[in-house]
């Protein structure tokens, strides 16, 4: 039984994209399905709906609900969590690399260790020195694909990126999509992998 492919739309300043992020590339090997991933940027989606930060800023109520669960959630996937003294916090230029990087092997490994700086360590991702550590790290040409990431081609990229996002009804991060079909919230993915897979029951390895 074949499988189709998963979009994964995601902001490396969303807490719930942390999640999915930190998971999502080995469900998908887990269930066969093979996955695309979508970087863009939240900000733009918010001022659409009359939005000057997250609903979970703006909206009080939420607030300290959302970080309370924040903290089940990570405890449940056995994640590092430690709220981010800035939130949103600003990562544009880590979205303009992600794009670069989308097809590429790295992408994965990339994008959680940009996660684990943002909601596990508390640090500031966008700038060209923990881009250039990160990359780095990775064993990669980090001022080239910086020289790359920062090129208007890639900035109007990032743009058209964000707009296709709204376009397709994007409202949130993360966001999943299984031909046409919308699935919203980190605790949709194993619903959207579901419904790529057809149903197929995932692999069962034996260690």
């Amino acid at each position: 039984m074949s499988s189709q492919p998963i979009e994964f739309w995601f902001d490396f300043a969303s807490n719930y994209s942390y999640m999915s992020v930190m998971r999502i590339e080995q469900e998908a090997a887990r269930w066969g399905v093979t996955m695309k991933w979508r970087p863009f940027l939240l900000g733009p989606i918010f001022k659409s709906f009359g939005w000057s930060n997250s609903p979970f800023v703006l909206q009080t109520w939420k607030t300290e609900y959302v970080w309370r669960d924040m903290e089940r959630e990570c405890r449940k996937y056995g994640l590092a969590w430690k709220r981010p003294s800035a939130f949103p916090r600003s990562s544009l230029l880590p979205a303009r690399v992600a794009l670069i990087g989308a097809e590429q092997p790295w992408m994965g490994e990339y994008c959680r260790r940009v996660m684990q700086l943002n909601f596990a360590a508390d640090q500031d991702i966008d700038s060209v020195a923990c881009m250039s550590e990160v990359l780095a790290e990775l064993g990669l040409k980090a001022q080239e694909i910086i020289d790359q990431a920062q090129h208007e081609t890639n900035k109007l990229r990032l743009r058209r990126q964000t707009e296709l996002a709204g376009t397709k009804g994007v409202f949130g991060a993360p966001t999943f999509f299984v031909e046409g079909e919308m699935f919203w919230g980190n605790d949709r993915l194993d619903d959207a992998l579901i419904y790529a897979r057809a149903s197929k029951p995932p692999v069962t390895r034996i260690s």
